[in-house]
């Protein structure tokens, strides 16, 4: 086991790192914002189809940006698109569609309509990668763990596939040899997908850290038993706002290992 330092001082024994990936690893808010965006244009869309009248649309419109979490230029980095997986956001979508009077069935149909639509559109779009490049530090602390031969994980509401994606794009396949996708069960916030993951390292769950930029990572990680939540906070325009930590820190060069 390895001594985590925090702005050089010792804090915490471990023998591996759990990392949270969009909003801790990358800063996805160009992306989402446009996600959400195109969901709420698909969603108009399907309700103008159904001639709903121009007040309901309106209406829609407001509920689904409050929903998503979605300002004008913004993401609220506690909100339902910054944290929540693909299937929560999906039935949080089918649940406004139902206070409009929509079956369930129905509700589920349209959501999915508006989630495919989307992924179509945003395909052809020229936004950067979703992706997304490393935030600044972070490749310096992945070189210091190596030497201390620490094993690193990724746990995501992401896909396995965006996850691979991800560790292509910025090349860490090498690095990051465990991860724990939306696609595994449980996903998380359930504390046993963090006992999982730590089981495929070979690892307890007190040998292990969990970094986030979001309260229920944190607190999904206490109920696991790791032994260390560090919040971060530098991968949003607006700082997140968190409680469940035991340390926070707002850049990578705050930490690194001895």
């Amino acid at each position: 086991m390895q001594e985590i330092l925090l702005r050089g001082k010792p804090i915490k024994k471990v023998s591996g790192v759990i990392f949270d990936k969009d909003g801790t690893l990358v800063n996805r808010e160009e992306y989402l914002i446009a996600i959400a965006r195109l969901r709420v244009k698909e969603a108009e869309n399907i309700f103008r189809d159904s001639n709903y009248h121009a007040n309901d649309i309106s209406s829609l419109r407001k509920m689904l940006y409050n929903s998503y979490g979605l300002d004008q230029n913004n993401i609220n980095p506690n909100g339902l698109i910054a944290i929540a997986s693909e299937r929560d956001n999906l039935i949080s979508t089918a649940t406004i569609f139902s206070i409009f009077g929509e079956t369930w069935a129905n509700s589920l149909k349209m959501a999915t309509n508006v989630f495919e639509k989307t992924l179509e559109e945003i395909s052809k779009s020229t936004i950067k990668s979703k992706s997304g490049s490393l935030l600044p530090g972070f490749k310096n602390l992945i070189k210091d763990s190596q030497i201390k031969k620490i094993k690193l994980a990724i746990i995501s509401n992401d896909s396995n596939e965006g996850i691979r994606e991800f560790l292509k794009y910025n090349q860490l396949e090498n690095q990051f040899l465990f991860y724990w996708s939306s696609d595994n069960q449980p996903a998380k916030p359930d504390p046993n997908a963090v006992i999982e993951l730590c089981k495929s390292m070979g690892l307890s769950p007190s040998e292990c850290a969990l970094i986030s930029d979001a309260d229920t990572d944190m607190r999904m990680a206490h109920d696991a038993g790791i032994s260390l939540a560090i919040g971060y906070t530098a991968g949003w325009k607006e700082p997140p706002l968190l409680y469940e930590h035991d340390q926070l820190i707002s850049h990578w060069n705050e930490l690194g290992f001895h």
